[in-house]
Protein backbone atom coordinates (compact mmCIF):
# COMPACT_ATOMS: atom_id res chain seq x y z
CA UNK A 1 0.00 0.00 0.00
CA UNK A 2 2.78 2.43 0.77
CA UNK A 3 4.14 2.06 -2.74
CA UNK A 4 0.88 3.19 -4.41
CA UNK A 5 0.41 6.48 -2.54
CA UNK A 6 3.07 8.48 -4.47
CA UNK A 7 1.65 7.16 -7.77
CA UNK A 8 -1.89 8.23 -6.89
CA UNK A 9 -0.64 11.60 -5.68
CA UNK A 10 1.46 12.13 -8.78
CA UNK A 11 -1.47 11.15 -11.00
CA UNK A 12 -3.78 13.57 -9.21
CA UNK A 13 -1.26 16.37 -9.52
CA UNK A 14 -0.71 15.66 -13.22
CA UNK A 15 -4.46 15.56 -13.93
CA UNK A 16 -4.71 19.09 -12.55
CA UNK A 17 -1.45 20.35 -14.03
CA UNK A 18 -1.64 19.29 -17.68
CA UNK A 19 -4.75 21.37 -18.59
CA UNK A 20 -3.05 24.43 -17.08
CA UNK A 21 0.10 23.69 -19.07
CA UNK A 22 -1.99 23.46 -22.26
CA UNK A 23 -3.56 26.85 -21.49
CA UNK A 24 -0.18 28.46 -20.79
CA UNK A 25 1.27 26.92 -23.97
CA UNK A 26 -1.65 28.31 -25.97
CA UNK A 27 -1.05 31.80 -24.59
CA UNK A 28 2.64 31.43 -25.34
CA UNK A 29 1.83 30.56 -28.96
CA UNK A 30 -0.52 33.55 -29.23
CA UNK A 31 2.24 35.87 -28.02
CA UNK A 32 4.92 34.20 -30.15
CA UNK A 33 2.94 34.46 -33.41
CA UNK A 34 1.79 37.99 -32.56
CA UNK A 35 5.39 39.15 -32.22
CA UNK A 36 6.41 37.03 -35.20
CA UNK A 37 3.88 38.99 -37.26
CA UNK A 38 5.57 42.30 -36.32
CA UNK A 39 9.01 40.73 -36.84
CA UNK A 40 8.28 39.23 -40.27
CA UNK A 41 6.79 42.37 -41.80
CA UNK A 42 9.59 44.52 -40.34
CA UNK A 43 12.15 42.17 -41.88
CA UNK A 44 10.35 42.33 -45.24
CA UNK A 45 10.70 46.12 -45.13
CA UNK A 46 14.38 45.73 -44.08
CA UNK A 47 13.80 47.58 -40.80
CA UNK A 48 16.60 47.08 -38.26
CA UNK A 49 15.50 44.82 -35.38
CA UNK A 50 17.62 44.90 -32.24
CA UNK A 51 15.86 42.17 -30.27
CA UNK A 52 13.13 39.54 -30.55
CA UNK A 53 12.10 38.44 -27.07
CA UNK A 54 9.71 35.86 -25.64
CA UNK A 55 8.76 36.71 -22.05
CA UNK A 56 9.51 39.75 -19.95
CA UNK A 57 12.00 40.57 -17.20
CA UNK A 58 15.52 39.19 -16.75
CA UNK A 59 17.10 37.33 -19.69
CA UNK A 60 17.42 33.56 -19.24
CA UNK A 61 18.83 32.66 -22.65
CA UNK A 62 19.99 34.79 -25.53
CA UNK A 63 21.66 34.34 -28.90
CA UNK A 64 22.67 36.99 -31.39
CA UNK A 65 22.27 36.22 -35.06
CA UNK A 66 23.27 39.00 -37.41
CA UNK A 67 22.08 42.31 -35.98
CA UNK A 68 19.25 40.79 -33.92
CA UNK A 69 19.39 39.32 -30.42
CA UNK A 70 16.91 36.48 -29.76
CA UNK A 71 15.99 36.23 -26.07
CA UNK A 72 14.03 34.07 -23.67
CA UNK A 73 13.08 35.99 -20.51
CA UNK A 74 11.99 34.91 -17.05
CA UNK A 75 8.31 35.89 -16.90
CA UNK A 76 6.06 34.22 -19.55
CA UNK A 77 3.61 37.14 -19.58
CA UNK A 78 4.37 38.69 -22.94
CA UNK A 79 7.07 39.36 -25.47
CA UNK A 80 8.31 42.10 -27.72
CA UNK A 81 10.12 43.06 -30.93
CA UNK A 82 12.53 45.93 -30.33
CA UNK A 83 13.09 47.88 -33.54
CA UNK A 84 15.70 50.60 -33.96
CA UNK A 85 14.03 54.00 -33.52
CA UNK A 86 10.71 52.52 -32.44
CA UNK A 87 10.08 54.93 -29.58
CA UNK A 88 12.97 57.35 -30.05
CA UNK A 89 14.69 59.29 -32.80
CA UNK A 90 17.48 57.56 -34.75
CA UNK A 91 19.87 58.57 -37.53
CA UNK A 92 19.86 55.04 -38.95
CA UNK A 93 18.07 55.09 -42.31
CA UNK A 94 16.71 51.60 -41.53
CA UNK A 95 15.20 52.73 -38.22
CA UNK A 96 11.45 52.30 -37.72
CA UNK A 97 10.95 56.04 -37.15
CA UNK A 98 12.51 56.84 -40.53
CA UNK A 99 10.21 54.58 -42.54
CA UNK A 100 7.23 55.77 -44.54
CA UNK A 101 3.93 55.87 -42.64
CA UNK A 102 2.35 53.07 -44.67
CA UNK A 103 5.26 50.73 -43.89
CA UNK A 104 5.00 51.47 -40.17
CA UNK A 105 1.24 50.91 -40.40
CA UNK A 106 1.64 47.39 -41.79
CA UNK A 107 4.37 46.49 -39.27
CA UNK A 108 2.12 47.48 -36.36
CA UNK A 109 -1.09 45.90 -37.66
CA UNK A 110 0.63 42.59 -38.46
CA UNK A 111 0.64 41.31 -34.86
CA UNK A 112 -3.10 41.59 -34.30
CA UNK A 113 -3.83 40.36 -37.82
CA UNK A 114 -1.85 37.17 -37.19
CA UNK A 115 -3.85 36.48 -33.99
CA UNK A 116 -7.12 36.94 -35.88
CA UNK A 117 -5.91 34.57 -38.61
CA UNK A 118 -4.96 32.03 -35.91
CA UNK A 119 -8.49 32.28 -34.52
CA UNK A 120 -10.03 31.75 -37.96
CA UNK A 121 -7.85 28.66 -38.51
CA UNK A 122 -8.92 27.25 -35.12
CA UNK A 123 -12.59 27.83 -36.06
CA UNK A 124 -12.02 25.89 -39.30
CA UNK A 125 -10.36 23.01 -37.40
CA UNK A 126 -13.21 22.97 -34.89
CA UNK A 127 -15.89 22.77 -37.59
CA UNK A 128 -13.98 20.24 -39.70
CA UNK A 129 -13.39 17.83 -36.80
CA UNK A 130 -16.64 18.19 -34.86
CA UNK A 131 -18.75 15.12 -34.14
CA UNK A 132 -21.83 17.33 -34.03
CA UNK A 133 -23.90 19.04 -36.68
CA UNK A 134 -22.97 22.61 -37.58
CA UNK A 135 -25.69 24.99 -36.44
CA UNK A 136 -27.37 27.32 -38.93
CA UNK A 137 -29.69 30.30 -38.45
CA UNK A 138 -32.84 28.42 -39.51
CA UNK A 139 -35.59 27.33 -37.10
CA UNK A 140 -36.22 23.58 -37.38
CA UNK A 141 -39.03 23.16 -34.85
CA UNK A 142 -40.53 24.41 -31.57
CA UNK A 143 -41.04 22.77 -28.20
CA UNK A 144 -44.60 21.81 -27.17
CA UNK A 145 -44.99 24.72 -24.72
CA UNK A 146 -43.23 27.27 -26.96
CA UNK A 147 -44.39 30.89 -26.60
CA UNK A 148 -42.42 32.49 -29.46
CA UNK A 149 -44.67 31.18 -32.31
CA UNK A 150 -47.54 33.28 -30.94
CA UNK A 151 -45.42 36.36 -31.73
CA UNK A 152 -44.94 35.42 -35.37
CA UNK A 153 -41.98 33.02 -35.55
CA UNK A 154 -42.46 29.97 -37.79
CA UNK A 155 -40.60 26.80 -38.70
CA UNK A 156 -38.23 27.46 -41.60
CA UNK A 157 -37.60 31.09 -40.58
CA UNK A 158 -33.98 32.18 -40.77
CA UNK A 159 -32.84 34.66 -38.12
CA UNK A 160 -31.63 37.85 -39.81
CA UNK A 161 -31.52 40.41 -36.97
CA UNK A 162 -31.97 40.24 -33.21
CA UNK A 163 -32.50 43.57 -31.43
CA UNK A 164 -31.03 45.39 -34.43
CA UNK A 165 -27.87 43.26 -34.64
CA UNK A 166 -27.19 41.24 -37.77
CA UNK A 167 -27.18 37.47 -37.30
CA UNK A 168 -24.27 35.82 -39.12
CA UNK A 169 -24.27 32.31 -37.63
CA UNK A 170 -26.08 29.92 -35.34
CA UNK A 171 -23.70 31.02 -32.58
CA UNK A 172 -24.95 34.57 -33.05
CA UNK A 173 -28.47 33.55 -32.06
CA UNK A 174 -27.20 32.35 -28.69
CA UNK A 175 -24.75 35.22 -28.09
CA UNK A 176 -27.23 37.97 -28.97
CA UNK A 177 -30.03 36.49 -26.90
CA UNK A 178 -27.75 35.99 -23.89
CA UNK A 179 -27.06 39.76 -23.84
CA UNK A 180 -30.71 40.50 -23.07
CA UNK A 181 -32.03 41.16 -19.57
CA UNK A 182 -35.82 40.76 -19.99
CA UNK A 183 -36.36 37.94 -22.51
CA UNK A 184 -38.19 40.17 -25.02
CA UNK A 185 -36.70 40.68 -28.50
CA UNK A 186 -37.32 42.50 -31.75
CA UNK A 187 -36.52 39.87 -34.37
CA UNK A 188 -36.26 40.07 -38.14
CA UNK A 189 -36.37 36.75 -40.02
CA UNK A 190 -36.04 35.79 -43.66
CA UNK A 191 -39.12 33.89 -44.81
CA UNK A 192 -39.73 32.77 -48.39
CA UNK A 193 -37.08 35.20 -49.65
CA UNK A 194 -38.43 38.29 -47.83
CA UNK A 195 -37.70 39.91 -44.49
CA UNK A 196 -40.42 39.68 -41.84
CA UNK A 197 -40.31 41.68 -38.59
CA UNK A 198 -41.56 40.13 -35.36
CA UNK A 199 -41.86 42.69 -32.56
CA UNK A 200 -41.60 42.03 -28.82
CA UNK A 201 -41.09 38.27 -29.10
CA UNK A 202 -41.20 37.03 -25.49
CA UNK A 203 -39.37 33.95 -24.20
CA UNK A 204 -39.62 32.32 -20.79
CA UNK A 205 -36.76 33.21 -18.45
CA UNK A 206 -35.32 31.95 -15.20
CA UNK A 207 -32.43 32.49 -12.80
CA UNK A 208 -29.98 29.62 -12.41
CA UNK A 209 -27.43 29.30 -9.64
CA UNK A 210 -23.89 28.30 -10.63
CA UNK A 211 -21.27 28.07 -7.86
CA UNK A 212 -23.20 30.42 -5.63
CA UNK A 213 -23.91 33.05 -8.32
CA UNK A 214 -27.27 33.80 -9.92
CA UNK A 215 -27.39 33.96 -13.73
CA UNK A 216 -30.30 35.26 -15.81
CA UNK A 217 -31.04 32.79 -18.61
CA UNK A 218 -33.35 32.61 -21.62
CA UNK A 219 -35.30 29.38 -22.14
CA UNK A 220 -34.97 28.65 -25.85
CA UNK A 221 -38.21 27.13 -27.13
CA UNK A 222 -36.97 26.41 -30.65
CA UNK A 223 -34.47 24.04 -32.26
CA UNK A 224 -31.98 25.23 -34.89
CA UNK A 225 -31.35 23.28 -38.10
CA UNK A 226 -27.97 21.55 -38.15
CA UNK A 227 -25.97 20.53 -41.20
CA UNK A 228 -23.33 17.85 -41.67
CA UNK A 229 -19.71 19.09 -41.90
CA UNK A 230 -18.63 19.33 -45.53
CA UNK A 231 -16.12 21.45 -47.43
CA UNK A 232 -18.87 23.96 -48.30
CA UNK A 233 -20.48 24.13 -44.84
CA UNK A 234 -17.11 24.31 -43.05
CA UNK A 235 -15.79 27.13 -45.24
CA UNK A 236 -19.05 29.09 -45.07
CA UNK A 237 -19.43 28.74 -41.31
CA UNK A 238 -15.74 29.47 -40.69
CA UNK A 239 -16.40 32.94 -42.12
CA UNK A 240 -19.72 33.52 -40.33
CA UNK A 241 -18.61 32.22 -36.93
CA UNK A 242 -15.37 34.21 -37.12
CA UNK A 243 -17.48 37.33 -37.72
CA UNK A 244 -19.54 36.38 -34.66
CA UNK A 245 -16.46 36.04 -32.45
CA UNK A 246 -15.00 39.28 -33.83
CA UNK A 247 -18.07 41.31 -33.00
CA UNK A 248 -18.04 40.04 -29.42
CA UNK A 249 -15.06 42.31 -28.68
CA UNK A 250 -17.03 45.45 -29.36
CA UNK A 251 -20.33 44.21 -27.94
CA UNK A 252 -18.58 43.20 -24.71
CA UNK A 253 -16.88 46.59 -24.40
CA UNK A 254 -20.22 48.32 -25.01
CA UNK A 255 -21.93 46.14 -22.39
CA UNK A 256 -19.15 46.89 -19.91
CA UNK A 257 -19.41 50.65 -20.55
CA UNK A 258 -23.20 50.61 -20.16
CA UNK A 259 -23.15 48.60 -16.92
CA UNK A 260 -24.45 45.32 -18.32
CA UNK A 261 -21.29 43.69 -17.00
CA UNK A 262 -19.33 44.62 -13.89
CA UNK A 263 -15.57 44.93 -13.51
CA UNK A 264 -15.71 41.76 -11.41
CA UNK A 265 -16.96 39.90 -14.50
CA UNK A 266 -13.70 40.62 -16.34
CA UNK A 267 -10.96 38.01 -16.47
CA UNK A 268 -7.27 38.45 -17.23
CA UNK A 269 -4.64 35.87 -18.17
CA UNK A 270 -5.00 33.98 -14.87
CA UNK A 271 -8.76 33.67 -15.19
CA UNK A 272 -8.59 32.77 -18.87
CA UNK A 273 -6.02 30.05 -18.19
CA UNK A 274 -8.39 28.67 -15.56
CA UNK A 275 -11.30 28.64 -18.03
CA UNK A 276 -9.26 26.82 -20.68
CA UNK A 277 -7.92 24.33 -18.12
CA UNK A 278 -11.44 23.54 -16.87
CA UNK A 279 -12.67 23.15 -20.44
CA UNK A 280 -9.76 20.83 -21.28
CA UNK A 281 -10.53 18.61 -18.27
CA UNK A 282 -14.21 18.42 -19.27
CA UNK A 283 -13.25 17.67 -22.88
CA UNK A 284 -11.07 14.76 -21.80
CA UNK A 285 -13.96 13.18 -19.92
CA UNK A 286 -16.48 13.71 -22.72
CA UNK A 287 -14.05 13.16 -25.64
CA UNK A 288 -15.46 16.35 -27.21
CA UNK A 289 -13.01 19.19 -27.77
CA UNK A 290 -15.42 21.54 -29.56
CA UNK A 291 -15.82 23.87 -26.60
CA UNK A 292 -12.05 24.07 -25.98
CA UNK A 293 -11.42 24.94 -29.62
CA UNK A 294 -14.25 27.49 -29.60
CA UNK A 295 -12.79 29.10 -26.49
CA UNK A 296 -9.31 29.22 -28.04
CA UNK A 297 -10.65 30.72 -31.29
CA UNK A 298 -12.63 33.31 -29.33
CA UNK A 299 -9.58 34.28 -27.27
CA UNK A 300 -7.25 34.49 -30.31
CA UNK A 301 -9.65 36.68 -32.31
CA UNK A 302 -10.50 38.82 -29.30
CA UNK A 303 -6.85 39.41 -28.36
CA UNK A 304 -6.01 40.31 -31.95
CA UNK A 305 -8.87 42.80 -32.34
CA UNK A 306 -8.63 44.22 -28.81
CA UNK A 307 -4.95 44.95 -29.39
CA UNK A 308 -5.93 47.00 -32.45
CA UNK A 309 -8.28 49.29 -30.53
CA UNK A 310 -7.06 52.93 -30.63
CA UNK A 311 -5.93 52.93 -27.00
CA UNK A 312 -2.53 54.16 -25.73
CA UNK A 313 0.11 51.43 -25.26
CA UNK A 314 -1.77 49.02 -27.53
CA UNK A 315 -0.89 48.47 -31.18
CA UNK A 316 -4.08 50.32 -32.04
CA UNK A 317 -2.79 53.38 -30.19
CA UNK A 318 0.33 53.41 -32.37
CA UNK A 319 -1.84 52.92 -35.46
CA UNK A 320 -3.96 55.92 -34.42
CA UNK A 321 -0.94 58.23 -34.43
CA UNK A 322 0.24 56.82 -37.78
CA UNK A 323 -3.20 57.37 -39.35
CA UNK A 324 -3.25 60.95 -38.04
CA UNK A 325 0.18 61.45 -39.60
CA UNK A 326 -1.05 60.02 -42.92
CA UNK A 327 -4.10 62.32 -42.92
CA UNK A 328 -2.31 65.55 -42.01
CA UNK A 329 1.01 64.57 -43.66
CA UNK A 330 2.88 65.57 -40.54
CA UNK A 331 4.17 63.27 -37.78
CA UNK A 332 3.07 63.74 -34.20
CA UNK A 333 6.02 64.84 -32.01
CA UNK A 334 7.77 61.70 -30.76
CA UNK A 335 8.01 62.97 -27.18
CA UNK A 336 4.26 63.59 -27.01
CA UNK A 337 3.42 60.22 -28.52
CA UNK A 338 5.88 58.50 -26.17
CA UNK A 339 4.34 60.24 -23.15
CA UNK A 340 0.82 59.17 -24.18
CA UNK A 341 1.88 55.55 -24.58
CA UNK A 342 3.81 55.61 -21.27
CA UNK A 343 0.74 56.86 -19.39
CA UNK A 344 -1.40 54.31 -21.22
CA UNK A 345 0.98 51.50 -20.25
CA UNK A 346 0.86 52.51 -16.57
CA UNK A 347 -2.94 52.54 -16.63
CA UNK A 348 -3.06 49.23 -18.51
CA UNK A 349 -0.71 47.54 -16.04
CA UNK A 350 -2.76 48.90 -13.14
CA UNK A 351 -5.94 47.49 -14.70
CA UNK A 352 -4.25 44.14 -15.27
CA UNK A 353 -3.11 44.08 -11.64
CA UNK A 354 -6.67 44.69 -10.42
CA UNK A 355 -8.12 42.04 -12.75
CA UNK A 356 -5.40 39.53 -11.81
CA UNK A 357 -6.11 40.08 -8.11
CA UNK A 358 -9.80 39.50 -8.83
CA UNK A 359 -8.95 36.29 -10.74
CA UNK A 360 -6.84 35.00 -7.83
CA UNK A 361 -9.59 35.86 -5.34
CA UNK A 362 -12.14 33.96 -7.45
CA UNK A 363 -9.82 30.95 -7.56
CA UNK A 364 -9.44 31.04 -3.77
CA UNK A 365 -13.21 31.29 -3.28
CA UNK A 366 -13.90 28.73 -5.99
CA UNK A 367 -16.48 30.93 -7.72
CA UNK A 368 -15.45 30.48 -11.37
Amino acid sequence: MTGTIPLITAGAIWSKAWPILIAILFFGLLIFFHELGHFTVAKLFKIKINEFSMGMGPVLLKKKKGETQYSLRLFPIGGFVSMEGENTESDDERAFCNQKAWKRFFVIIAGGAVNVIMGVIIVMIMLATTNNLISTTEIHSFSKDATSPSYGLKEGDQFYKINGHRVFSGEDVTFLMQRDDDGVFDIVVKRDGRKVECKNVAFQTEYREVKGRQFFTIIYDFVIVGVEPSVKSVLKNTVTESLTYSRLVYLSLFDLATGHYKMSDLSGPIGTVSYIADAAQTATKSANWDYVLMLMALIAINIGLFNLLPLPALDGGHLFFIVVEMIFRKPIPRKFEGLVHAIGMILLLALMAVISFSDIWKLIKGTW
